[in-house]
């Protein structure tokens, strides 16, 4: 039996103790208490800190935009440049998608918090591109969709095997798609964004979670530092 990482024990009590609480208030379950509350949690754990190397990245994009798809390669793009997670994207609907004031209004995120993701032009360019789509059936309002099922109806463009072989092709079995939202979110740091700029464009929900960049701010403030000296001697 495999190790289970601290995450997936923290997110199984909680779906757990959600279904505590919903049997006790809403079925009338014979508790006088919710016994999941009682129980002590693994830590959350270090988070991920996998970055793209400037040649990964080259040969990242090269590869999606060279598949047979073209929607993984924007779908690629929209992520490094948005840090929006790839449920939040695969479900996007047209009207979502404001390419005048250039923004994505998401309803559905991972927090069950609304938020308006602002737009580099460069993801709006893809998303143009995506919008435009010529092979989109005239029904189907999904930004990036898939083939129809048994009903006839398309639901979201699902990528996880492709992206799987192509990651492994590449040499990089190590990258997780999530990882382009952590690379994104890295790059709004270091370009000077706060914390509460980041967080309103990510979505993260308290400025603890956005902890893990704080070395990167100091980093920063290195190169500031030098500056400072050099002007006062």
């Amino acid at each position: 039996m495999g190790l289970v990482h601290n995450n997936t024990v923290r997110l199984e009590l909680a779906l757990l103790s959600h279904l505590y609480t919903v049997a006790i208030q809403e079925w009338g379950l014979g508790l006088s208490f919710n016994p999941v509350l009682n129980i002590r949690k693994p830590s959350p754990g270090e988070g991920r800190d996998r970055r793209l190397s400037t040649e990964e990245e080259r040969r990242l994009l090269a590869a999606v935009n060279a598949h047979s798809n073209p929607m993984l390669g924007w779908i690629v793009r929209i992520a490094l440049e948005t840090g929006m997670r790839s449920s939040e994207i695969t479900s996007l609907r047209r009207h979502q998608v404001d390419l005048t004031k250039r923004v994505v209004r998401l309803s559905d995120t991972k927090n069950d918090s609304a938020r308006t993701v602002p737009l580099t032009r460069l993801a709006t360019d893809t998303f143009q591109v995506a919008m435009n789509n010529p092979i989109r059936p005239i029904d189907c309002d999904l930004v990036f969709f898939g083939e129809p099922g048994k009903e006839g109806k398309r639901s979201a463009y699902a990528f996880t095997k492709t992206w799987g072989k192509l990651k492994t092709q590449l040499g990089m079995p190590d990258l997780r798609f999530h990882d382009l939202r952590h690379e994104a979110v890295s790059r709004l740091v270091e370009g000077g964004l706060s914390d509460q700029e980041v967080s309103a464009i990510s979505g993260h929900k308290s400025m603890q979670m956005l902890k893990r960049y704080t070395h990167l701010r100091a980093e920063d403030l290195v190169g500031k530092l030098d500056k400072l000296e050099a002007r006062h001697s």
